[in-house]
């Protein structure tokens, strides 16, 4: 079985703790209840605790939880929250002893990964920490591979982050040994990887109209174009349909991999197109691809970022090998024509932009005050020797018919 899930803690053990999606709905309905029930402080007249009691535990954000006791020592008690997973040390002024939803089973599930080996046969406490910093509350994907011996037991999983699987992805790192290690070559993060390559981005049909934003303008004619996703998808093509769904996966992988880039090995092969990441401006890191070398000493590699079309020269310390999985998404920038116009004969400015100078600088700044942020559209007119489209704006008017009008363009028939 496969399913969602949300990862509520990690144990001291390396116990993964899961919330299923699906169990969301109904875990938030019984938190309301508790809220409604118990209010103000915790029981402040003494008591007599036992291990295993039932009890709710005022939280330090101040919300009820569902626990239950699993250690007395004086006056401050350890519990477990049954709901999460975790277990903390609290003063018996923060509980409440209870038998109130004690027949609703805990919503969190403990896990053990599948055929995988800590090393020293436990847990080392570095790795339970690196488990808590990479997973603590992210959606992941969980494949049950072995049910329990008994219901209290833990529940033997596979479990994917981005389409990487944990137990490769801690073995890499020296945490574990995985038994079954044929998802080892999945990872795709080791020297001497094949050369591989990007899927292309599927088009919609010629003459069909679709919503578009624009990525990144290299001259009023030659522009790269995502296609948006659309707000209502059962009205769409399969394609659009494809390319949000293609589009919001990617997104999360991506969160994942500038969650463990540091881990990533640096690129030391930098043959031309190669997929790799690379890391923007911003901080953040990217799917791109090599474009040439640029300088030798030190080392600056020209790269292209394959989901916006944008450039950027960077040193090799800011590139990274990239995981297999991030290769199955299709690039998400399409390089297009713009038809319907040509740089205008008697455009007089000076300024020229220096790699296309048959456009003015002036005709460039216009474009893309016309299509940066807006919501556009566009249809396939050609597909051969290269993708040729309309470019509709806002207003569902020609974008070039702005430009001819400003004197910076031309009609071309």
């Amino acid at each position: 079985r496969i399913f969602q899930a949300i990862v509520s803690c990690i144990g001291s053990d390396g116990t993964i703790y899961i919330i299923p999606k699906s169990f969301e709905t109904a875990l938030n309905k019984l938190m309301a209840e508790i809220q409604n029930t118990f209010k103000g402080l915790g029981l402040l007249i003494p008591y007599c605790w036992k291990k295993g009691e039932a009890c709710v535990v005022r939280g330090s954000d101040t919300v009820w939880y569902r626990a239950k006791i699993i250690e007395v020592s004086g006056s401050i008690l350890q519990v477990q929250y049954v709901d999460r997973g975790y277990i903390e040390s609290i003063p018996q002024c923060h509980l409440y002893p209870t038998t109130f939803y004690t027949g609703v089973p805990p919503f969190c599930i403990p896990c053990q990964l599948y055929k995988t080996l800590p090393i020293g046969n436990f847990w080392q406490q570095d790795a339970v920490d690196y488990l808590q910093e990479l997973l603590k509350n992210e959606e992941v994907e969980i494949h049950v591979e072995e049910l329990p011996d008994n219901p209290w037991g833990k529940l033997s999983i596979s479990l994917y982050f981005g389409g990487m699987s944990l137990s490769s992805f801690m073995a890499y790192q020296n945490y574990c040994v995985a038994e079954d290690g044929h998802d080892m070559q999945k990872l795709g993060v080791f020297e001497g990887d094949l050369s591989p390559s990007y899927l292309l981005h599927p088009l919609p049909v010629p003459g069909e109209i679709f919503p578009v934003t624009v990525t990144h303008v290299v001259s009023p004619k030659e522009i790269y174009i995502c296609f948006d996703s659309p707000g209502n998808l059962t009205k769409h093509s399969a394609t659009e349909r494809a390319a949000s769904h293609d589009s919001e996966s990617l997104n999360k992988a991506l969160k994942w991999c500038n969650k463990i880039v540091k881990t990533l090995p640096h690129l030391t092969n930098f043959e031309k197109e190669l997929p790799c990441l690379a890391e923007y401006l911003d901080g953040l890191w990217y799917r791109a691809k090599l474009l040439s070398i640029t300088q030798l000493v030190p080392v600056q590699i020209l790269v292209q970022f394959v989901d916006y079309g944008t450039y950027l020269v960077a040193p090799s310390s800011r590139l990274r090998h990239i995981p297999c999985p991030l290769l199955k998404y299709p690039v998400q920038a399409v390089r297009v024509l713009v038809a319907g116009f040509r740089p205008a004969s008697d455009d007089k400015n000076v300024e020229r932009i220096p790699y296309s100078p048959e456009w003015s600088l002036k005709a460039l700044w216009a474009m893309l005050d016309y299509v940066e942020g807006k919501h556009l559209s566009a249809s396939i007119i050609t597909l051969s020797p290269e993708v040729t489209i309309s470019l509709y704006g806002d207003d569902k008017n020609l974008i070039h018919l702005k430009l001819i009008e400003m004197g910076l363009a031309e009609l071309d028939e």
